[in-house]
Formats: C-alpha cells, sequence, structure tokens
C-alpha cells in the first residue's frame, strides 16, 4: 500500500495512539518507524509511566483538592511562558482543562490502571510547581501502555487498513501545490528509497534530546560530559525537514532533562545513561566533596534548577553520599527496565519493595555498575571515589566535613534543625505516599545503616519541551503561524503541543499524557 488517507512517521505512543484513532474513524494508515517491530513503542515502551493528571476520581478519593483552574495557575507558575508562546500557552490551557477526559478516562476505557496513590512531584522551591500531588503512575508502567494498543492496532493490519513499515526511516516530506502530499522513507537495511503518498502526514517521531550535538547547540550551559537518557533516533532529523518547507520549530532551548545519570551497565547505544531518581536524603557533593549549596540539593521540588545548578559546577559531575538504609528506601530507577514489579503486575513483591525496601535494586547496582560505590568507612569510601576518577581531586578531609556536619545538624533533634535539605525531607514526608519512600531523617553514619555509598553521577538528556508550532488541532503551522496544507505534529516532536506546551520546565508527568493528548487532537480533525 502506497497510498494511504494517513501516513505517521513515528511509531511511538503519539503515533500509535493517533493511528488507532485514525483507523476508529475507518482512515487508512501507513506507519513508519526506524526501530524493528519488537520495540514498537519507541521511548515509551521503556518509560516509567508517571503522568499528571488533573481532578481525577483517584484524587479525589485521596481527597486531594484539584481542579483545572488550580493546575493551570501552577502550571504557569513553573513554565515561565515568554509573551509570544500563545501557542504552548493554548496546549497548556488545553491539557489542564482536558487530561481527565482524554487521558485518564481514556486509558481507563482501554483498560489500563493507575496505582492507586497520587504523588507529589515538583513541588517548587518557593511555593510554585505542584500545589497538590498530581502524579498517576501507570499499573504496568509505558510498557503496558504501548502493549495495549499494539494490540488495539493489530486487527487493522491483519484486515490491510493498517500497513506498518518497520526499520525505515523517513528522510524526506513530499511537497506539492502548497501541501504536504507524504514522505520519502528509505530501508535502513537495503537502503531502498519510496514514496508514500497520503492526504495527510504527521510527524510523531519524538524531540531533539537523542541527538547530543544538538542538545549542546541550543542548551549553551550543557556540559562536556553529558549521558543520552533518550535515544539516538531521536535526532531531530524531521523538525529540520519541517524547517526547511517553512514550518516553525521554536523553544528547543527547554529541554527536561535529568540531573542524576550513570552509564547504562547493558548499554543499548553509545552513551547510554541510566536516569536515577536520585534520594532526598543523600548529601548531593561536589566534585571536592564539599556540599552543594548554599541551598542543598534535593530531589523532587525542582528538576530544572538541579540540572542548571551542576552545569554551572566546575566539573561536570556530582557526587551523592548516602548509607544502604537510604538507597533501599529511596533510590529508583526512571522506566520500565528497572522497575519489573510494577511493569508486570506483581503486587506482592510490590507492597514488599514499598514496606521493606527494594535490596535487590541496590544490590543490582553494586554488582554491575562501577559509579556505585560501596565501603564500610568514609576514608574507604574516599579512596575508592578517587579510584573511580583516577585523580585526587575528592578531597577525603572536605568530605568528613560535609557528612559529619549534616549529622551533627540531624543529632540535634528535630526541634533543632537549621538544615533546608531536613526541612524538605519532612515537608515530603507529611504526604502518606511520599513518607513510604523517604526516610526519617538520622546520621549518615549510624552503624546499623550502612555500608555507606557513593553514586558517582552526570547530567543526562531526556525530553525536548520545544519543538514544531502547532495549533490546538496539532495541525504544524508556518512562520506566519499558517497551517500547512497536510502536515500535522504531535507528542515530543511538538513540544507535546504548540512547540513547547511547558514552557520553561514541566510539572513532570506531563510527556506520555501529553502524546496520548495530541494524537487524540490530531485524530479528531483529520477524520472530520
Amino acid at each position: 500500500m502506497n497510498n494511504s488517507d494517513v501516513v505517521i512517521v513515528g511509531a511511538g505512543i503519539a503515533g500509535m495512539v493517533c493511528a488507532y484513532e485514525c483507523l476508529q474513524r475507518g482512515l487508512s494508515v501507513h506507519m513508519v518507524d526506524r526501530h524493528p517491530r519488537e520495540k514498537i513503542g519507541g521511548l515509551a515502551r521503556w518509560a516509567f509511566g508517571g503522568m499528571a493528571l488533573v481532578d481525577t476520581p483517584l484524587q479525589r478519593r485521596m481527597k486531594i483538592k484539584d481542579s483545572p483552574e488550580l493546575a493551570w495557575q501552577d502550571w504557569q507558575s513553573f513554565a515561565e511562558f515568554t509573551p509570544e508562546a500563545n501557542r504552548a500557552r493554548d496546549w497548556g490551557r488545553y491539557y489542564v482543562e482536558h487530561s481527565r477526559k482524554y487521558v485518564y478516562d481514556y486509558l481507563i476505557e482501554k483498560g489500563m490502571r493507575f496505582l492507586p496513590a497520587v504523588n507529589w512531584v515538583e513541588r517548587g522551591r518557593y511555593g510554585e510547581g505542584n500545589s497538590v500531588p498530581r502524579y498517576h503512575v501507570l499499573w504496568g508502567t509505558g510498557y503496558k501502555l504501548v502493549e495495549c494498543f499494539a494490540a488495539l492496532l493489530l486487527p487493522f493490519e491483519s484486515r490491510g487498513q493498517l500497513e506498518l513499515s518497520f526499520g525505515t526511516r523517513c528522510d524526506a516530506l513530499l511537497y506539492e501545490a502548497d501541501r504536504v502530499i507524504g514522505c520519502r522513507i528509505v530501508d535502513e537495511t537495503t537502503q531502498a528509497k519510496r514514496e508514500v503518498y497520503a492526504q495527510q502526514t504527521v510527524v510523531a517521531t519524538g524531540g531533539i534530546n537523542g541527538n547530543l550535538q544538538k542538545v549542546r547547540q541550543h542548551w549553551k550551559q550543557a556540559p562536556h560530559d553529558i549521558l543520552n537518557g533518550a535515544h539516538p533516533f531521536a535526532d531531530g532529523a524531521m523538525h529540520d525537514a519541517v524547517e526547511d518547507l517553512g514550518g516553525k520549530v521554536t523553544h528547543l532551548d527547554n529541554m527536561w532533562n535529568y540531573a542524576a545519570g550513570i552509564p547504562h551497565p547493558q548499554p543499548h547505544f553509545d552513551g547510554h545513561g541510566l536516569s536515577l531518581i536520585p534520594p532526598k536524603s543523600a548529601l548531593w557533593l561536589d566534585h571536592r566533596g564539599q556540599r552543594i549549596g548554599p541551598e542543598p540539593l534535593v530531589t523532587g521540588f525542582d528538576t530544572h534548577d538541579l540540572c542548571a545548578r551542576i552545569s554551572e559546577l566546575d566539573q561536570p559531575y556530582t557526587w551523592q553520599v548516602l548509607n544502604w538504609r537510604i538507597a533501599a528506601k529511596e533510590l529508583a530507577i526512571s522506566g520500565s527496565e528497572h522497575n519489573p514489579s510494577i511493569r508486570d503486575g506483581r503486587t506482592l513483591r510490590f507492597l514488599k519493595e514499598i514496606l521493606l525496601g527494594n535490596h535487590a535494586l541496590v544490590n543490582q547496582l553494586h554488582a554491575q555498575s562501577d559509579h556505585f560505590l560501596v565501603a564500610r568507612t568514609l576514608d574507604e569510601l574516599a579512596d575508592k571515589m578517587n579510584q573511580l576518577n583516577g585523580n585526587t581531586l575528592l578531597d577525603k578531609d572536605a568530605l568528613k566535613r560535609s557528612v559529619m556536619a549534616y549529622d551533627a545538624n540531624v543529632g540535634r533533634g528535630k526541634n533543632q534543625w537549621n538544615d533546608d535539605q531536613l526541612r524538605r525531607i519532612v515537608h515530603a514526608r507529611a504526604w502518606r505516599p511520599d513518607k513510604l519512600r523517604t526516610c526519617a531523617p538520622a546520621p549518615l553514619l549510624t552503624p546499623k545503616h550502612g555500608p555507606l555509598i557513593a553514586m558517582k553521577l552526570r547530567l543526562i538528556t531526556r525530553k525536548s519541551l520545544g519543538g514544531i508550532q502547532t495549533d490546538l488541532q496539532s495541525r504544524a503551522l508556518d512562520q506566519h503561524g499558517e497551517p500547512i496544507g497536510g502536515l500535522y505534529a504531535i507528542g515530543e516532536a511538538a513540544g507535546f503541543g504548540g512547540g513547547g506546551a511547558s514552557g520553561k520546565r514541566s510539572l513532570e508527568g506531563t510527556f506520555l499524557s501529553g502524546c496520548v493528548l495530541t494524537a487524540q487532537c490530531a485524530a479528531q480533525h483529520i477524520g472530520q
């Protein structure tokens, strides 16, 4: 089938949802993706599955008083929209008003479930950000979401309404008579080229953050040593193709990178990193072993700020120092791969990890990662830290001072705590779901909580907050704000709507859900 009603470039979750909705409307669809069939879903297959959703039944059950109005206030406080970002602003408002219907309800109708607790992330440093908990986690992670839509698409393929071209990239958009009429695709194995024609073409190829050259081009503060937490296929090639047609690509300097990456022990590509969810109770130190300050770094409040501050340090890496007790209760890795109990729906194992700690994950990192160091004493730990670096930049005395000063503060008792990290830990533990994953403060050098752990962390790329500018029908726009005939952009390729719906920073969890939302908007308009 070389002629279809719709050709979708990219079979990630945005492309899959858009394809399903178009097929449901009786349209024929051709999907093109560079991955092999078994990796359909792209990065969504590896995603943890967290979604920021507004005024859901789950929130109400937990007595969380949320509303689109409150969410929009919070969204703007984090986004810091520029005056000209009208399209992005429109999409942000649309998201908070429709995420309940087009994401939460939509996925429940497809048989998906969410964990019964809403988490509170990106609380902001000074009252901005999420003023109430909104972070819903899919039971089954992003992997189950992808498998759900793969199953929904299968019947359409078997009866010839859907064609899938895997191991194939798009190297050009076809343009004729003032509209896009399809694309030229290339088989990655044979390099054979062919043209695919369609009434409507949808770009769903993700962002630019798998292309470290483009990351450095747009993120001027990016350190020279940064890990790839996206995928090399997220290279921005289709952004360039849309620009070549006169389309507008905007706000690529806004990115959602993470502060705590380590090299993947079994890398899938060069520079592949794992994004850790760093413990709140760990001390975050610079390359010398001095605590980063004056405001301590604590995860869960403002990820953008963490990355910005770390990018300004003298060295492109940091250390977190903690103990086994903290690691077992608080440490996690973002993604489905390292959360098998949630991914595979293993309820008893998940509850055991929550109540007793995820010792299996800590042991796995200890066994597999040379960036995860374990020692009985601070002296031994410092020696291992310098040995990993191959130098003596880590000052053993500075490390001791940092740890002992913190422990002395903790030891004075909570009525005398005078440390912003301790205040934030107390704040986090006030919300019951977070209390289950956050240790009560105790000295790091408490013998029964050992051994000690040091993790060497680097910044790691993840998501593009900017992208191809679109209107609320997901139509790609030109430099004058007019739709380009026959061309749509969805998901991360469109900055999750409008070329940057989240603005400068995200409330977290607006990505998978943003893909689901923008894909439906495109399909609704295409199917009219």
